[in-house]
């Protein structure tokens, strides 16, 4: 009769475990069918949101994945607490990893903060003529970890995106018009009214000049050799090396034909013979 007793009891206690852990099994499973569902859907919806909105391409499938398994942890945090699992103590175990993990991709993850930014504050756009960490090309690419460039001679080059962001960056495609800086130097025996003259007609004769903002023709400097005329022409952006060169080029002839001499660099060296000739010090 004791023995029915005991064998009672064991039955009792092992209906009563089996049928909380099988309580306990169905809640957790329904949990995590419905929150990795809930979680597909929200990260389906933010990417179409954010692809009706202005938000980078780029950004879209990054913060809906961000997202994603943002809800994935935590419905994974709340099926172990389900079971009895003490959260507390893994979320500190999960928090360590992560600061283990970050101190040891800290490069990585300063291109990839980097990056973000770039994405969201945009300083400059892929086809833009820019110049970044001390190098100058067409931007190809702009991706979450580096920034691709290619140079004016056709290198490819790969910046970290963590040293784009962190220094002076250009973009010399930004605005729409450019202006032009140019230095003429002419001969201080020249008529500095000619010289303006010439200047003034031979930029304001080429149509890529624009009227708006107007030409700055200026004496900016009596230099050592020469008399140097600022010239200052805007033009559109596009039109920048090929009106610069040209410019050149013509403002050179014109001068010449005008008569006026575009004088080198020179430096007068005067020697003194002193009285005697100098002692022989070779040696025989």
């Amino acid at each position: 009769m004791e023995d029915e007793s005991l064998l009672d009891g064991v039955i009792d206690k092992t209906t009563e475990v089996v049928t909380g852990f099988g309580l306990d099994a169905l809640g957790a499973i329904a949990v995590l069918v419905i929150g990795l569902w809930i979680a597909k859907r929200i990260r389906m919806t933010l990417r179409n949101r954010l692809g009706a909105t202005r938000v980078d391409p780029t950004l879209i499938p990054f913060f809906a994945t961000l997202v994603y398994w943002a809800l994935v942890a935590a419905v994974l945090i709340a099926v172990l607490g389900i079971f009895g699992v003490e959260t507390a103590s893994f979320v500190v175990v999960l928090g360590s990893a992560g600061l283990a993990v970050g101190l040891a991709l800290q490069g990585t993850l300063a291109n990839f903060a980097a990056g973000v930014m770039l994405l969201i504050f945009r300083p400059f756009n892929v086809g833009n003529w820019v110049e970044v960490a001390g190098v100058a090309g067409t931007v190809k690419e702009i991706s979450i970890v580096n920034t691709i460039l290619h140079t004016g001679d056709n290198v490819r080059v790969v910046v970290p995106n963590s040293q784009v962001f962190g220094n002076t960056m250009k973009n010399f495609s930004a605005n729409d018009t450019r202006r032009i800086d140019l230095v003429m130097g002419v001969s201080y025996d020249d008529d500095l009214q000619v010289v303006e003259d010439t200047l003034r007609r031979v930029v304001s004769a080429d149509e890529r000049v624009l009227e708006d903002p107007p030409l700055n023709i200026q004496v900016g400097e009596l230099g050592d050799s020469s008399v140097d005329f600022i010239v200052r022409p805007w033009c559109k952006a596009e039109d920048y090396w090929a009106l610069r060169w040209t410019l050149l080029r013509k403002l050179k002839e014109e001068l010449e034909a005008a008569g006026c001499s575009i004088p080198y660099p020179q430096r007068d060296v005067y020697l003194f013979q002193q009285n005697g000739a100098p002692e022989d010090s070779s040696e025989g």
